[in-house]
């Protein structure tokens, strides 16, 4: 059984065959899919391993059929050293025999699947007349966010701010080419930024207890898309934001340990969000609720991301066979494998 191999070269020709606002579309339609059989999958919180400069952290998750994993790291000093912050790849396998099918590149893919999350949680929880967001933190998540939002749902302002002036600057010129209708407006501070607002989102990447919202920047009627906060010790709102919300997670066990709740009692009322989309429990309730989708992002994200991958891999004749596993002529003749390849076969000369 072959093993596809997907490259960030390979992503890239999806999206230009695709186009973005498409794929984007199609993984909202493939997250909601999988979400709403949420009772279907074994989950767990990631297991991560932390040390004082960053995280790397591996997401498994498995249905009957198909289980995936994704390895991914969050570093925030690597762009001092000229690396991503943020790398990842995942791979899908089959559950009857084991056999992995797929590995593909997912740094360029979580972006989308985080963007494409956030989308999926405000069509539930923010305002349907929402049309301006504020986004903070303009590094390597902005553009996706940004782009998400304006493509599926409408919003057309867009008022950035970022402590890094290059931040914005990448940004607003990113942004002016791939959706010239989207009005971008620069904010001098976090403030300004959110001060009328429908939608606020927090995307930004140091590994700290920072309070980038505080309850006076928040009016009735916010939705806010927490994205930056996940892992322990690393937060983005502060706790009168959050104790002022009705707080939506994807998977509560990870959400306690990772999330803007972490900050919160162990009894501080969620809700999942796959409760929302299987109409067992309410999104928004009125014009006026403050509503937080506390995203850490979470497996089952990934795992819907990978099948889309997958299949539009498939559709378009992408991808090519990793040689990761042996083509054994006899399954019970590893050594044999191993015995036939040319270098043992010199030792035995020699």
């Amino acid at each position: 059984m072959a093993m596809t191999q997907l490259t960030t070269q390979d992503l890239t020709r999806i999206v230009a065959a695709q186009g973005l606002p498409t794929l984007l579309a199609r993984l909202v339609d493939y997250l909601e899919a999988d979400f709403r059989r949420w009772p279907e999958f074994d989950k767990s919180a990631r297991t991560a391993a932390h040390s004082d400069v960053g995280v790397i952290e591996l997401m498994p998750i498995s249905d009957a059929s198909d289980f995936s994993f994704k390895y991914v790291n969050g570093h925030p000093g690597n762009t001092r050293l000229g690396l991503s912050t943020v790398v990842a790849f995942g791979v899908l396998a089959d559950m009857r025999t084991g056999m992995p099918s797929l590995i593909s590149e997912l740094t360029l893919t979580t972006a989308l699947r985080t963007a494409a999350t956030s989308v999926m949680a405000a069509k539930v929880l923010a305002r349907k007349d929402s049309r301006s967001m504020a986004l903070v933190g303009n590094g390597a998540q902005s553009e996706f966010q940004a782009l998400a939002f304006h493509h599926l749902l409408g919003i057309d302002e867009v008022r950035v701010y970022d402590v890094d002036p290059a931040a914005t600057d990448k940004l607003v010129r990113n942004l002016a080419a791939a959706a010239p209708a989207l009005r971008v407006v620069r904010s001098a501070s976090i403030a300004q930024a959110v001060r009328g607002a429908d939608i606020v989102t927090t995307v930004t990447a140091d590994k700290a207890n920072a309070d980038i919202l505080t309850p006076e920047m928040i009016e009735p009627g916010m939705h806010i898309n927490g994205v930056g906060g996940d892992c322990p010790g690393k937060t983005e709102l502060a706790t009168g934001v959050v104790a002022m919300a009705s707080v939506f997670v994807e998977f509560e066990p990870q959400s306690r340990i990772e999330g803007e709740v972490q900050q919160m009692a162990a009894d501080f009322p969620v809700t999942e969000l796959w409760r929302v989309l299987t109409v067992q429990a309410a999104g928004r309730r009125n014009a006026a609720e403050v509503t937080l989708f506390d995203s850490v992002g979470f497996a089952l994200e990934d795992y819907s991301a990978l099948r889309l991958v997958r299949d539009c891999a498939i559709e378009l004749g992408l991808g090519h066979e990793a040689g990761l596993i042996p083509d054994l002529r006899d399954p019970k003749d590893l050594f044999g494998e191993l015995a036939a390849a040319p270098a043992i076969a010199r030792l035995k000369a020699a």
